[in-house]
């Protein structure tokens, strides 16, 4: 059971959102926090391979994305949401789940707290 399941719903390339919840991710986790990250809508993109954030102002976040798998970050992908945004499983970083709004559900209703991005 995670102690935080965050949920981020933007892309993350337009506004802070997607850079702020991997940040707070990251920070939970290193206090041995249990964390559930969950993508849906726009925020699928974050786990796209190859992001290219060219001409957005915004730093790329796929590294740090990685960074919250290697601590223990639980990382979850709406396939509807994938669909949605035309990306397919295979273009999905490894290690990241695709799951579909039942499972979310479960992550939402076992965590303690619940955190939207």
């Amino acid at each position: 059971m995670a102690n935080v399941a965050m949920i981020l719903k933007r892309s993350p390339y337009g506004d802070i959102n997607a850079a702020e919840a991997v940040r707070h991710a990251l920070g939970a986790v290193s206090f041995e926090m249990g964390v559930d990250l969950i993508l849906v809508d726009g925020g699928v993109l974050l786990a796209k391979k190859g992001q290219d954030d060219t001409g957005t102002g915004f730093t790329n976040l796929e590294s740090t994305l990685k960074d919250c798998l290697e601590m223990g970050v639980s990382v979850y992908a709406d396939i509807a949401s994938l669909k949605t945004q035309q990306v397919a499983p295979a273009e999905v970083l490894e290690n990241v789940k695709l799951v579909g709004s039942k499972e979310i559900v479960g992550l939402v209703k076992q965590a303690k707290s619940t955190m939207i991005f």
